[in-house]
C-alpha cells in the first residue's frame, strides 16, 4: 500500500490576492433591517414614487442575490420550500423591468415578495443566525 500524496503548496498569485482584497473592500455586512425596509417601501399600501422604482428594483435584486448566496452556503436548497424560493429568486433577478408604469410596479412587488419569502424561509431554517 502506498502512502497518500499531498499536493505541494504554492503561494497565491498577485492577481488572486488583488481579487480577494477588492472583494473585502466592497463587502458590506448583511443588514436584515435594510432588507425589510426596502420590502416595506414596496409592499406597503401606497405605491412607491415613480422616480424610486429603478433604484428599489436594483436594491431588491441585490438582496435576492445575497439571500441566494446565503442559501447556497448553508445547503438550504435541500429544503423543498427553500429550493423553490431560490429558483424563483434566480428567475426574478434576471427579468427586465417592464417599461409600463403599472407593470413595473407589479414586477417590483414580485421582487419584494420574493425577498420577503426567502428571508423568512432562511430565518426559519436557521441560515441567517451567523449573518445577523
Amino acid at each position: 500500500m502506498s502512502a497518500p500524496t499531498v499536493a505541494s503548496w504554492a503561494p497565491p498569485t498577485a492577481e488572486t490576492l488583488t481579487a480577494v482584497l477588492d472583494a473585502v473592500r466592497t463587502w458590506t455586512p448583511f443588514d436584515g433591517g435594510e432588507v425589510l425596509d426596502d420590502v416595506a417601501v414596496v409592499l406597503d399600501d401606497g405605491q412607491p414614487p415613480r422616480e424610486d422604482v429603478g433604484a428599489l428594483a436594483e436594491r431588491l435584486r441585490g438582496h435576492l442575490l445575497r439571500l441566494v448566496r446565503i442559501a447556497e452556503a448553508n445547503d438550504a436548497e435541500t429544503d423543498p420550500e427553500a429550493c423553490r424560493l431560490v429558483r424563483q429568486a434566480r428567475v426574478l433577478r434576471v427579468e427586465q423591468m417592464p417599461g409600463d408604469a403599472w407593470a413595473a410596479v407589479g414586477h417590483l412587488r414580485r421582487l419584494a415578495w420574493s425577498v420577503n419569502e426567502l428571508l423568512d424561509c432562511l430565518g426559519a431554517l436557521g441560515c441567517l443566525r451567523r449573518y445577523a
